[in-house]
Order: structure tokens, then C-alpha cells, then sequence
């Protein structure tokens, strides 16, 4: 088995996690492990039922696209293989196998016992001269019988434990993840090389909200998908990018790449970091496609399910920090995108109204752009742009 073809902007991966264990039967496209690259995590699947014989490449190393993995065995199986252990045993001289007590372990058998901290005692052997089999073993560890006791069991566990833990002031050291890694190298890299900076303003969310409230249960019916306030945003922003064609602009060296359409990058959090999945043509797009989009690629951002070609060529990006309560915030720029739109929180807050205070809800927005491309005059209209938008969403219907 080999390590899946990787894309040519990705030279190596770090076997993250196997799945399966040697000697374990599995079906035909069973996940038996996943390779985690600086972008995505990519899967490696049976390639027919069978059952890994041997794993070449444990968790934790570096592999090269088609690198051996595994050696995988069609048509073997968990029982296969046990069954295939007892005549081998009974016809040689015992020499692999251990007697603990009263009874005797095949090595496979010792193994299992010992990975799942089992009592011999409690498994009763079905190979010759009650000899205790794989199979054996795993039969008790699925009924759950052959269990230690408690006490004994917590003695040798806590003294294993204790060195990690000892003093009063613990840690735990663990690698940097490869999307971790590319994500601090890409966030350095553009402060760098951009001339970052950022401007604020604030937007009244009232009419937005009111039309929320109105049409969401109509909108979920007609389009099966929630309203959400990112589908305003995100159209808001298309608007204003045709508006303003430097902001949708890229620096490639020491040219500029004038966009004739809108890419929007949408930030999504996961555990294993911040990944930017990018909507194609949102100008052309309607908000129940927007939230359509959003949803996807959220369920598969966190399951590592994103492809390569989904976070490439976005021409902006808007990021929420609001969703984690951030009332405010200094977004960085995603290379080589000259301009990032933060979200923040939605907070009531005093404004005066025509003369008088009144309770609003209030967001404040943030726009870093890289100065060397957008001057600040525009960088400020844009902001407004989407400002006005979102306080007046007919303008998003009527174009003005």
C-alpha cells in the first residue's frame, strides 16, 4: 500500500493516524489511515477486504507522495489470520509461545493480552492443549471478560503516568501539526512582505436582523439551509469589490493581477487550525447558495475533507471572530490577496439616532489591506460601502 499522489504544491505528509491494526480485518474502502499534509488531511483506504499485514510507516513520520505505507493482505482477515497462526504453532516446538501461569500464549495471543492489559486467567484457550489463540483474545476483549481487577490495574497504570506529571508545575510537549506549521509560516510571511494595515468602522445590524427574523423560517423552508448573517456579508462584499477593483486585486512580484470576478475565501476554524475555503463567483451567486456553500464547508473542514483546489485562488477573504464572542479585532492578510474583511461580535450599544440615543445592535468591522496596492481613501469607501449595504439591504437587490 502507498501513500496516496500528492498535489505538485505539496512535497511530503506526516502519517497522522492508522486506523487499523496489523492483523485486524477490514472492509474494501475502510479508512486505514490518514496522511496530514500543510493543507489537508488525505485519506488511504483498503483497496479490498483484507487486512494489513505489516505497517511500514508508523505515526508520526514524514512520507513522500507514493511512498510505501503498509503491506496489505487481500482477503485476510482478523480470524484468518489467527486460524492461520494454530497449525503453524502446533507444528513446530512451541519455542514462540509463553506460559504465564497455567496457561500458554501464542505470540500473537501475548501481544493482544498485553496491549489490552488483559488477566490470562479469565480467557479460556481454544488451540490445542487449551492453548490461548488470537481469536481467543479477541473474543474476550469484545465481551469485556477478561478484564482486570481495579486496584491492580491502577497501580502500574499511575506509575507510568507519573513522570509526565511530576512537580507542580506540569507540561506536555507535542509536535506542531504540518497545517499549524504552514499556517505560522504564511501569518509571518505576510507581515512581512505587505505594508499591513487596518481601518475600522461600524455597522447598524437592526435591518439585517429584522429581515432575518422575518424570512427565516420561509427562507429554511424554501431552501432547506438557515439564514444566517454570512450571506449578507459575503454579497455585501461582492458589490463592493466590483466597486472597487483593488481591492479584489493580487500582487504577484512586481505586477498587479486585476480579478475580473469575485473568489471569496470564507475562514473556518478547526481543530487543527484556521483553513480558508473559497466561494467561486459570488457575484452570481444568490444568499441561499452563500449558505449553502458556508455549511459544506464548514462539515468538511473540520472532518478534513477539503480539497486542495477548494482553498486555492480566493481574491478576498472574510474571517468571523465574532462566532467566539471577539467584539474586536486586527485580521492578517492571506497572501497574495491584497484585503481582509473582519466580523466581530454583535453587541447593543447607545448610538445617537436623528438626535436621539437609542439601543442598537453594533458590529465593528475591520479591513486590513496591504498599503502598497490599496490607498487608504479606498481602502475607508470600500468599508463604507459594505457599511451602507448592510444597513440598507434593498441596495443588495437594486444595485445602487
Amino acid at each position: 500500500m502507498k501513500a496516496p499522489t500528492f498535489p505538485e504544491s505539496i512535497q511530503e505528509g506526516t502519517v497522522a493516524t492508522w486506523h487499523k491494526k496489523v492483523g485486524e480485518a477490514v472492509k474494501r474502502d475502510e479508512v486505514l489511515a490518514d496522511i496530514e499534509t500543510d493543507k489537508v488531511v488525505l485519506e488511504v483506504v483498503a483497496p479490498a477486504d483484507g487486512a494489513l499485514a505489516e505497517i511500514k510507516a508508523e505515526e508520526g513520520s514524514q512520507v513522500e507522495s507514493e511512498a510505501v505505507l503498509a503491506i496489505f493482505t487481500e482477503g485476510a482477515s482478523g480470524a484468518a489470520t489467527a486460524a492461520d497462526e494454530t497449525p503453524a504453532a502446533s507444528a513446530d516446538d512451541g519455542s514462540g509461545d509463553e506460559k504465564i501461569g497455567d496457561k500458554i500464549l501464542a505470540p500473537a495471543a501475548r501481544k493482544l493480552v498485553a496491549e489490552h492489559d488483559l488477566d490470562v486467567n479469565k480467557i479460556e484457550g481454544t488451540g490445542k492443549g487449551g492453548r490461548i489463540l488470537k481469536e481467543d483474545v479477541q473474543r474476550a476483549v469484545q465481551a469485556g471478560t477478561a478484564k482486570k481487577s481495579a486496584a491492580p490495574a491502577a497501580a502500574p497504570k499511575q506509575a507510568a503516568a507519573a513522570p509526565a506529571f511530576e512537580g507542580e508545575r506540569p507540561e506536555k510537549r507535542v509536535p506542531m501539526s504540518r497545517l499549524r506549521q504552514t499556517i505560522a509560516k504564511r501569518l509571518v510571511q505576510a507581515q512581512q512582505t505587505a505594508a499591513m494595515l487596518t481601518t475600522y468602522n461600524e455597522v447598524d445590524m437592526g435591518a439585517v436582523m429584522e429581515l432575518r427574523a422575518q424570512y427565516k423560517d420561509t427562507f429554511q423552508k424554501a431552501h432547506d439551509v438557515k439564514l444566517g448573517f454570512m450571506g449578507f456579508f459575503v454579497k455585501a462584499a461582492s458589490e463592493a469589490l466590483k466597486r472597487f477593483p483593488d481591492v479584489n486585486a493580487s500582487i504577484d512580484g512586481t505586477d498587479i493581477v486585476y480579478h475580473g470576478y469575485q473568489d471569496i475565501g470564507v475562514a473556518v476554524s478547526t481543530d487543527r487550525g484556521l483553513v480558508v475555503p473559497v466561494l467561486r463567483d459570488t457575484d452570481s451567486m444568490k444568499i441561499a447558495d452563500v449558505e449553502k456553500g458556508i455549511v459544506d464547508f464548514g462539515k468538511r473542514a473540520r472532518d478534513g475533507k477539503l480539497g486542495i483546489e477548494e482553498m486555492q485562488g480566493g481574491t478576498f477573504t472574510i474571517t468571523n471572530g465574532g462566532i467566539f464572542g471577539s467584539l474586536m479585532s486586527t485580521p492578517i492578510l492571506n497572501p497574495p490577496q491584497t484585503a481582509i474583511l473582519g466580523m466581530h461580535k454583535i453587541q447593543e450599544r447607545p448610538m445617537a439616532v436623528n438626535g436621539k440615543v437609542e439601543i442598537r445592535p453594533m458590529m465593528y468591522l475591520a479591513l486590513s489591506y496591504d498599503h502598497r496596492m490599496i490607498d487608504g481613501k479606498d481602502a475607508v469607501q470600500f468599508l463604507v460601502t459594505i457599511k451602507e449595504l448592510l444597513e440598507d439591504p434593498a441596495r443588495l437587490l437594486l444595485d445602487i
